[in-house]
């Protein structure tokens, strides 16, 4: 498995608009937020004494945590145009990440809300508490939707995520929408910034009804417009080595979809134990006009059920989604590693490389990273490859305490791939193994541009 020593020609690259789009993303967010600061305020209400001011101040962090909830719905709504500014790996990790600063900015709207109230009426807290839940408006819609948040909060922590099954977790996330929903009651009902402010009412209505209305086309209307437009049905399931299978789906025109490879979509297959759950699982072979495949790891019960689709099985797929794409590329050169069920896109990029060079044009190497032989799933293919397209495959089999060391550390990449640097870096596997081949390319001062990696773990 030799590589020819010419250089290929440049492929057709898409330059990558995310830098420029995420930013601009950003300020957007960011504007939508001080726009309730000003609407808080511009609200007439005199600040005079602590309890005025702490009150005011509770206000503020109910408007703001409101504001980032329905930032958080947005950022879930799987919508196109969002992804392609921004990445599905960035929106996922902005929505884990604003998820723990919502929570604190509504406990922090109840505490100071009632400490204020406790302060302007002279009485002690826990009283003042029991006051304001029992006797004002929608209070007790509020709390439960407080407390359904939390339960979200709770669950969406990486200790509670091992426990649970994807789909208890799911289950619990979809609550998070009647949460909302009690929340918006009590802030049109009670909230003094909208009492008696119509302005202002039909501005937080505008806002609700906007994400609504994104949510229910990005989530329900758009896949079920995508299904009829495809059709796509499960063709056949292939055992590629010991907990790994591909599935096959057939389609039409699945041209218009728009995929490339490298990049995932989120799989619902309508069969028992399936239908009530979304897995982004990649494409592991460059699309065609009328058939994608997936090829997926044992890695928990939905994976594993996968061994058993019938042929005819209904498919809704949502995406493409990614920028795991050969269009990011910043040359012509490339250096591709997987491990584990990363074997997937990466063989469906080997394979989109072989589609745009020859023989005599492709210069790329894949490391494949296996504990042991038999873990090598989509083998045959690979070597097919090396053999007719000249495409460099280096099987890394062997645990660490077998081989002595790490064949993905810096020293290892460097004697393997001398001209790495040159390269851009392709790298899809476990979290732990992308993680110590991406710091390893960095001890090798490859260029942060060149390196590619994408995740795409459901928040």
């Amino acid at each position: 498995m030799t590589m020819a020593p010419e250089r290929p020609a440049p492929p057709q690259l898409i330059p990558d608009a995310r830098p420029a789009s995420h930013v601009g993303v950003r300020v957007a967010l960011l504007a939508g937020a001080l726009a309730i600061v000003v609407m808080w305020w511009l609200d007439p209400s005199p600040l005079h004494g602590a309890g005025a001011a702490v009150t005011a101040a509770g206000r503020l962090a109910g408007l703001l945590g409101a504001y980032l909830v329905l930032v958080q719905l947005l950022l879930m709504a799987r919508l196109t145009w969002f992804e392609h500014a921004v990445g599905f790996d960035r929106l996922t990790a902005w929505h884990r990440g604003l998820g723990t600063n919502t929570v604190l900015l509504l406990v922090a709207h109840v505490l100071l809300i009632v400490e204020g109230y406790s302060l302007s009426d002279h009485r002690a807290v826990a009283s003042t508490g029991w006051r304001v839940l029992s006797t004002y408006p929608s209070m007790l819609k509020a709390s439960a939707g407080l407390l359904l948040f939390g339960l979200v909060a709770v669950t969406s922590g990486r200790a509670a995520r091992r426990r649970l099954s994807y789909e208890a977790w799911y289950a619990v996330h979809l609550t998070a929408y009647l949460a909302v929903a009690l929340a918006f009651s009590h802030q049109i009902n009670a909230g003094q910034d909208f009492v008696g402010h119509p302005i202002n009412r039909a501005l937080w209505w505008g806002l609700y009804l906007f994400v609504a209305v994104e949510l229910v086309r990005g989530r329900i209307l758009l896949p079920i417009r995508a299904w009829w437009r495809h059709r796509l049905l499960v063709e056949r399931v292939v055992v590629e080595s010991p907990g790994v299978v591909s599935v096959w789906v057939r389609g039409r025109r699945l041209d218009q979809l728009g995929a490339e490879a490298g990049q995932f979509l989120l799989w619902r297959f309508l069969a028992p134990g399936h239908v009530w759950s979304a897995h982004p699982y990649s494409l592991s072979a460059a699309p065609d006009h009328g058939r994608l495949r997936i090829t997926v790891k044992d890695a928990g019960d939905h994976s594993a059920a996968l061994a058993h689709l019938r042929p005819g099985t209904p498919v809704i797929a949502e995406g493409p989604f990614g920028h795991f794409t050969l269009g990011k590329s910043v040359g012509s050169r490339l250096l591709l590693v997987a491990g584990g069920s990363g074997i997937g896109p990466i063989r469906a990029l080997a394979e989109e490389l072989v589609r745009r060079g020859t023989r005599h044009h492709l210069d790329a190497v894949l490391l494949y990273r296996a504990g042991h032989v038999r873990d090598l799933a989509l083998r045959d293919e690979l070597d097919h490859l090396a053999r007719e397209a000249g495409l460099r495959v280096v099987y890394l089999v062997g645990h660490r305490s077998e081989l002595g060391s790490d064949p993905l550390s810096a020293a290892a990449l460097q004697g393997l791939v001398p001209d790495v640097r040159s390269r851009d870096v392709y790298v899809c596997g476990p979290a732990g193994m992308t993680h110590n081949v991406l710091r390893a390319m960095r001890e090798l001062r490859v260029p942060v541009r060149q390196l590619h990696s994408e995740d795409f773990e459901m928040a």
